[in-house]
């Protein structure tokens, strides 16, 4: 957020036009005294001419400089990934993104046909039709073509769209963003340019709305929420699924025996969740593409040995059919039909892990082949034995290769469960990224993997909330009337935010933008409508999760928002910084002290209070600006930007130390304090040899005015104009040369293109050397949140309850931060809002 006197302006440098951030609160010093020169001399037009080579060049920003610079040297491009390494990422995606899927025929008849009784042909005919052109539909024309194409630098789900989105168009609440940002190599956005007046309208109106950004930020919660919710679900019901097929083979094996056992496997599965996804990773693709082939397998001999006529179900016809015969009892079935797209999703939000080509080669080349032949094995069965339709997976198994296949089955909605579990850390690790969640513990299990984490609370609860699903439901089907709620909700708001992908950032033909939420979103709204007609039958349980996870990322949301415009309007003005002196009105002592705040810009209050209570301050003293960025991972390179606070003397910094959603903070202390240094001494050093050339091309230019003077006497005055308006220095152009008629300018002095430094380098230098040895300082501001007396009650209860006992039950400042506990010095702030 810029305050009054903040403005963008352009500088012109070298024939180029680049943006710069001018700060009113923050001064750099290094003023040349130009005041011996008389600007106003207008003699033969010398005014203007010296006017514009006498004036001190305006500075660009630091921190675009250095993101310029930084950008510039390290261009990061994805490379085509080699065939044998697709296909080796193709195979790896069967044990972690179509676990879900893959899982799927344990129960979607067994739910279809516990609303619609088999009573002809047509009622298998008809489900079969339903399930086969669903998968045909949603996972392998509206993921695999269209929504795999909408990532971010090859990051999917819910959170890197709207990450996308906020990079497009400043639709994010939280005020923070720079100039700078722009230049991380990972934040460019290649678009096109057809359609772009459209696209730009639509990114106008989003940024001039404010009621639009929420509802967006909504949106976005209220997909990763029925995502949270997939995590507790897809290990219930996958779990109970493999496990009741032992009542029908084992004597006196009931109900109750599948609860306790489904307990115990999902006591284990959370249990092992700590040891990380790497340890036991490696066993998932074998397990599951063995697990595929048991099922195409196990279709192929259905068909063969029952019904292979169930092929007409390629007519879509029988659809018709099937609901003309079954009218209020299909709209029902259609709750159990959606079942067999569950964990659609995973294709796109584990998409960081892979590649668009291995998802893409693993889904239509194994994945889809064996589900149409293990959905037309089952409906063979059916045909032949339509009352088996209530454990219809475990019956069509030949007898022979029951246990194997019960085997098989158990592990595979283990690692089904695994995959939705990792996918929620993920979420949740997203929205603390984008300050949409409160602060966890988040441990890396893998030193290679970033993607790899484990957050025990969250653990602990999915574990809990396991339980109590199974514990009370006790049944398959009604879990499962739960579970299409979570699944569409999630489809259907991947849905809109491709849609405004598609309008903003692809800018696709209106027509094709139109057609695809016209037909995708259709169709999962009459999802949506037959299954929210399960509410009362278990529906309520997912909205009743999406709910309480909405409110809780929204109220940290809308708290942090508060906190950081608090902090913005009460920041200290640099008149009175001026005021104080070098000294900062105390005693300046040998040491750094890093004082972390939220600010970009500006001098934050905490400042003041520090200055109030301590009897002496920090000879170095550096605003450390931990800053999340739209983007999910920023090089280590273009980590940190440095500005300097204030006149040269007082020796304050700023440093912004920047990191993408799916970054991984896992340098110490010592670590972060070394890389601080070494970028302060880098910043320190260019900044000398900046004021050095700056010094050199003024005193080159005030000379070639002397000489030019002197030479021109006598000559014709347009002659003489014309040649002192030649630039001293000029951008070649390929294949241009000067014209011989032309006086080209002077060469350099061995002084400027050596790039001496400034003089005072090494004094600063010294006085950073021995602040260092001094040691570090960690000076914290504990902010809490309060509502003014005359705010309305919802606001009161909202932030002086609900999100002061999220703050006060969060991880700390000191563990988040990853401060050394020996070297803090903290203070408490209170803002009202």
């Amino acid at each position: 957020m810029m305050e009054e006197g903040d403005r963008i302006e352009e500088a012109s440098i070298g024939g180029r036009s680049e943006s710069r951030w001018v700060d009113g609160s923050e001064v750099d010093s290094d003023s040349p005294p130009w005041s011996f020169l008389d600007e106003n001399d207008s003699r033969g037009g010398y005014g203007s001419l010296r006017r514009r080579l006498v004036k001190k060049p305006k500075r660009v920003d630091s921190f675009d400089v250095e993101a310029m610079e930084i950008a510039g040297a390290h261009s990061h491009h994805n490379k085509d990934l080699s065939v044998g390494r697709t296909l080796a990422l193709a195979f790896q995606t069967l044990g972690v993104v179509y676990g879900d899927m893959g899982t799927s025929p344990l129960y979607v008849f067994s739910d279809v046909f516990s609303k619609v009784s088999i009573k002809s042909e047509v009622d298998v005919l008809g489900a079969l039709s339903l399930v086969m052109y669903t998968i045909a539909l949603i996972p392998l024309a509206k993921y695999v073509f269209v929504v795999l194409k909408a990532n971010d630098n090859g990051e999917g789900g819910t959170f890197a769209l709207y990450s996308l989105i906020c990079r497009y168009a400043k639709v994010n609440l939280l005020p923070n963003r720079q100039p700078a940002d722009e230049q991380i190599s990972s934040f460019k956005l290649k678009l096109p340019t057809p359609e772009l007046e459209r696209a730009l309208s639509i990114k106008e109106t989003l940024e001039r709305k404010s009621s639009l950004k929420t509802l967006l930020l909504l949106l976005v919660l209220m997909g990763t929420s029925m995502v949270i919710g997939d995590g507790i679900l897809t290990p219930a019901i996958s779990v109970m699924s493999a496990v009741s097929g032992l009542q029908g083979e084992i004597p006196g094996f009931g109900t109750n025996a599948v609860v306790v056992v489904s307990i115990i496997i999902l006591l284990a599965l959370f249990s092992i969740q700590s040891f990380g996804t790497g340890k036991v990773g490696f066993l998932f693709a074998p397990i599951l593409a063995l697990w595929f082939f048991s099922l195409g397998a196990i279709g192929i001999y259905n068909l063969v040995t029952y019904d292979i006529s169930v092929l007409r179900a390629f007519n879509p016809a029988y659809i018709y059919f099937f609901f003309k015969m079954n009218s209020g009892n299909a709209w029902s079935a259609l709750g159990g039909c959606v079942l067999c797209i569950t964990g659609a999703e995973a294709m796109f939000a584990d998409l960081g892990h892979f590649s668009v080509k291995s998802i893409q080669i693993a889904f239509t080349s194994v994945v889809f082949p064996c589900l149409l032949l293990a959905y037309m094995g089952q409906a063979s069965y059916l045909m032949k034995n339509p009352l088996s339709a209530d454990r219809i997976f475990y019956d069509s198994v030949p007898e022979s290769l029951f246990w194997p296949v019960f085997v098989v089955a158990t592990l595979a909605a283990m690692i089904a469960s695994q995959a939705m579990i990792s996918a929620t850390f993920s979420c949740v690790k997203q929205s603390m990224a984008l300050g949409c969640f409160p602060r966890l513990k988040i441990v890396h299990t893998s030193k290679r993997q970033m993607g790899q984490i484990y957050i025990p609370i969250i653990n602990y609860f999915l574990m809990v909330m396991c339980i109590i699903v199974v514990s009370i439901f006790r049944s398959t089907t009604d879990i499962a009337n739960a579970y299409g709620i979570a699944e569409v909700g999630v489809m259907i708001v991947s849905t809109i935010l491709v849609t405004l992908v598609m309008l903003l950032i692809w800018q696709t033909n209106l027509f094709l933008a139109v057609c695809f939420p016209l037909v995708f979103g259709t169709v999962e709204f009459i999802y949506l409508s037959a299954v929210l007609s399960k509410i009362l039958e278990g529906g309520w349980l997912p909205l009743v999760f999406a709910s309480f996870f909405l409110s809780v990322m929204y109220i940290w949301n809308y708290g942090s928002v508060l906190k950081y415009q608090s902090e913005v309007r009460e920041k200290i003005s640099m008149d009175f910084m001026l005021d104080l002196g070098s000294t900062l009105g105390t005693v300046r002592v040998p040491g750094i002290g890093l004082l972390y705040t939220e600010l970009v810009q500006g001098i934050p209050s905490s400042f003041g209070q520090f200055l109030l209570n301590l009897p002496a301050i920090h000879s170095t003293v550096v605003f450390v600006c931990i800053k999340y960025v739209p983007v999910p991972v920023v090089p280590q390179e273009e980590r940190f930007l440095f500005r300097r606070v204030c006149p040269k003397d007082y020796h304050m910094f700023r440093c912004v130390a920047r990191y993408g959603y799916k970054d991984v903070r896992k340098e110490d202390h010592h670590v972060f304090e070394k890389l601080l240094v070494e970028s302060l001494e880098k910043f320190l050093r260019r900044g000398a040899q900046d004021l050095a050339i700056e010094s050199n091309f003024t005193e080159l230019d005030m000379d070639s005015v002397s000489v030019m003077s002197k030479d021109s006497v006598g000559g014709t005055g347009g002659d003489e104009i014309d040649e002192l308006r030649i630039p001293l220095i000029r951008p070649e152009e390929p294949g241009t040369s000067a014209p011989e008629d032309v006086m080209a300018p002077p060469a350099l002095p061995s002084s400027v293109m050596s790039s001496d430094e400034h003089p005072s380098l090494e004094y600063e230098l010294s006085a950073l050397k021995e602040a260092m040895d001094s040691g570090f300082t960690y000076l914290l501001a504990h902010g809490d949140v309060r509502a003014k007396k005359n705010s309305i009650f919802f606001k009161k209860l909202v932030i002086n309850y609900f999100y002061g006992f999220l703050r006060s039950n969060c991880r700390a400042g000191t563990a988040n931060l990853r401060v050394p506990h020996m070297n803090i010095l903290q203070v408490g702030m209170t803002y009202m809002v």
